[in-house]
């Protein structure tokens, strides 16, 4: 299937085409024309609530107790495989893991949060756990709770840390 753009498809002999089918008059060779869908100068911008944007991601999760030892190389391996993982800090029964999401919306990193702990724990080996809380923040809101001395202090120790 070839993709054209609107009205391109006439020209260029296709149903309703050329000047006999009601379509515009077929261009010489070598002969350009303007784009009609764009003025000169203007520029298509995409809406800023269609950009991505940065969410501060906490998922608190707990269960029935699994061996430390274990739980800490599974929240290495989800580390792994999940390389924007700031933090996870785990005890026992109870971990919680601090990250950054790319997302369009708080919806669209919300949904990937809740999805997080299910869809790798197979792979990682992580404890049957049920969410039990996610907090999902913008970058601004974060930064200003920070910078107020009320938030969750900046991740300084990176990786795997028992509470």
């Amino acid at each position: 299937m070839r993709r054209v753009r609107p009205g391109a498809a006439a020209s260029r002999g296709g149903a309703g085409g050329g000047a006999a089918g009601g379509g515009r008059a077929p261009r010489a060779a070598g002969e350009e024309r303007a784009l009609s869908s764009v003025t000169a100068g203007e520029r298509h911008e995409t809406p800023p609530e269609d950009l991505p944007r940065l969410w501060h991601v906490t998922l608190s999760v707990s269960g029935e107790p699994a061996p430390l030892p274990e739980l800490r190389r599974a929240l290495e391996q989800l580390a792994h495989d999940h390389p924007f993982l700031l933090t996870s800090r785990y005890a026992a029964d109870h971990a919680e893991i601090r990250y950054w999401e790319e997302a369009r919306d708080l919806h669209d990193a919300a949904a990937v949060a809740l999805r997080l702990w299910g869809e790798h724990r197979r792979t990682a080996g992580l404890p049957a756990w049920e969410i039990v809380g996610l907090e999902v923040i913008d970058r601004e809101t974060y930064h200003q709770r920070v910078a107020e001395g009320y938030g969750p202090p900046p991740a300084s120790r990176v990786g795997v840390q028992p509470f």
